[in-house]
């Protein structure tokens, strides 16, 4: 675990400035939920942005499940650091294509396999928009996901995706200390309450599916999910009594995600190579 943020903050922001400027990036784009992996990602590259006089273009996208309190911490975060914030209501838009493409045959529209459905199609609907506003803005669009996400699955292929993770490989448990050390450091009072109400918000992908993240996680803290992660992956103890736990469950049976797409070895199809 990160035992130094401001050294690691300070890398976090000197990595983007280099980044962005070889590439000749004219903006950055970046979804706000009103979670705490996107307010932190924004509160990051706020300060790099205005030293490159470069926008940084936030959106909230609503789409019918998302509560009045995600909304307005993604309202708040989104005037307290980006150049340019709007809510976009996606709702007609999506209820339409999701009616158009889904095959329902009448299944049960309550169950968690065709709400997780539904979310997929929800989270790719809100990508396809960040992804053609940073196309006319010349821009790069920013990822928010976070290790501890990235191991369990808890992420939507083609969906919740970008370009340039700055908090991809953060446990989540980081992602909450490194916004508690940003407050801290923050002199603006707009800036640190709005970044406060998403640190101490109930986690949730805003998709409908469960009431909260851990909810769908099937774990009591964010605590235990990267403890038990930090276990498995570095077999620091015996995973007996861990073994049918619903994170580990969750991590190996979510492997696909993470080696997709698969691609056949060219040595297993022929002996000659390319």
């Amino acid at each position: 675990m990160i035992s130094d943020y401001k050294s690691a903050v300070d890398n976090i922001r000197q990595i983007l400035k280099n980044y962005i400027s070889e590439n000749k990036i004219k903006s950055l784009v970046v979804g706000i939920s009103g979670g705490i992996d996107s307010a932190l990602t924004v509160a990051l590259a706020k300060p790099v942005c205005d030293e490159l006089n470069i926008p940084l273009i936030g959106r909230s996208i609503t789409i019918e499940t998302n509560k009045e309190d995600e909304i307005s911490r993604a309202q708040a975060i989104g005037e307290s650091f980006v150049t340019d914030f709007k809510e976009v209501n996606l709702t007609k838009g999506f209820l339409a294509f999701a009616d158009l493409i889904t095959e329902s045959d009448n299944e049960e529209t309550k169950s968690t396999a065709y709400k997780i459905r539904r979310g997929n199609i929800k989270a790719r609907t809100r990508m396809v928009y960040i992804y053609d506003l940073a196309s006319k803005n010349g821009g790069m669009v920013l990822s928010t996901d976070n290790y501890t996400e990235l191991l369990l699955g808890f992420w939507t292929l083609h969906g919740d995706v970008g370009d340039y993770g700055m908090i991809q490989n953060l446990w989540k448990t980081e992602v909450y200390a490194m916004s508690r050390y940003i407050v801290s450091q923050l002199e603006n009072e707009h800036e640190k309450k709005a970044l406060e109400d998403c640190i101490t918000a109930v986690a949730t992908d805003g998709l409908g599916i469960t009431n909260s993240d851990l909810d769908q996680i099937q774990a009591k803290s964010y605590e235990e999910v990267d403890q038990i992660l930090l276990k498995l992956i570095y077999n620091t103890e015996d995973l007996k009594d861990f073994e049918n736990h619903p994170v580990i469950q969750r991590k190996r049976n979510s492997e696909f995600k993470r080696n997709n797409p698969f691609n056949i070895p060219r040595e297993q199809i022929t002996d000659k190579p390319l």
